[in-house]
């Protein structure tokens, strides 16, 4: 089954880092309250432009390896439904480190368009340790559930990771193995969070994959130019929020600046080209 899931042809992606879930060492609020705040945002992203969120479990450091507890599972499925709901967007979800069945899960039960997976293709080393391939496992899920509709966004050579143990496998490498095995888009990023990627990155993941290539850190109104041309979309975290910190509030500000940074580009390449602005995207 495919899909057109977005109305613009490079979407901007606002992330909602939702507040410690039940269970974890910072936890202090409880669901409710967490919905509130994660529907506050959506609100404002809506209003600011974005075109796509994604809710992600950030504040539930230090995190588990691989899996979470049915406590974050039931937590994160209502908070991302009242935000689907709210935004009346297409929405994702991650759930760190690497609980990419339970994300699944998540999404299916909250109607959610897609998840962002760590370790799809290839292993890494993270701070919670190995972290192996979960692709055969992940889309086993999904078929065992029938949640085809969710659409699966794999990370390649991760931030915050080692990839030592794959040096040999390049970046355009992965993202072809991303795609061989079933992946529906990729997502490359710098280092950490906040940190952009390098240009010649990105062009290496578009040259070597016919499934879209999505920005995942480091993106700002400064430099996306950079990368415009050759990225198929844009998830922004750091940058929404107020001091450009992830951990702050989102700042409706920063929200409208990059979105008009993203569809000024869009006008200018089109005006040059004589080509007129599609309708959607080639996320399917």
């Amino acid at each position: 089954m495919s899909f057109e899931l977005f109305a613009t042809r490079k979407p901007v992606v606002g992330v909602i880092h939702v507040g410690a879930l039940p269970g974890t060492p910072a936890a202090s609020l409880n669901v409710e309250g967490l919905t509130e705040l994660a529907v506050r945002e959506a609100a404002l992203y809506r209003d600011g432009g974005v075109d796509g969120l994604m809710v992600e479990n950030m504040h539930d450091v230090p995190y588990l390896r691989g899996a979470v507890g049915p406590e974050v599972v039931a937590a994160m499925a209502v908070l991302a439904r009242a935000v689907k709901s709210e935004a009346g967007l297409p929405v994702g979800v991650q759930i760190l480190a690497g609980a990419n069945v339970e994300a699944l899960a998540v999404a299916h039960a909250a109607g959610l368009d897609y998840v962002r997976v760590e370790a799809y293709a290839f292993a890494h080393v993270a701070d919670e340790g190995l972290i192996q391939s979960s692709a055969a496992e992940l889309l086993r899920f999904r078929r065992k559930i029938g949640a085809e509709r969710v659409r699966v966004w794999a990370d390649v050579k991760k931030k915050h990771s080692a990839h030592a143990i794959t040096s040999d496998v390049s970046l355009g490498e992965t993202c072809a193995a991303v795609e061989f095995m079933r992946g529906d888009a990729v997502i490359v990023s710098g280092s950490a969070t906040g940190e952009a990627p390098r240009a010649a990155d990105v062009r290496e993941a578009k040259g070597h994959c016919r499934i879209p290539v999505v920005l995942g850190s480091g993106v700002t109104p400064e430099n996306v130019s950079e990368f415009y041309d050759a990225a198929d979309g844009f998830i922004v975290g750091s940058y929404f929020k107020e001091q450009g910190l992830w951990s702050n509030t989102v700042e409706p500000a920063r929200v409208r600046r990059l979105v008009e940074a993203v569809r000024d580009l869009g006008g200018k390449r089109h005006s040059v080209s004589g080509a007129s602005e599609p309708a959607g995207t080639n996320f399917k």
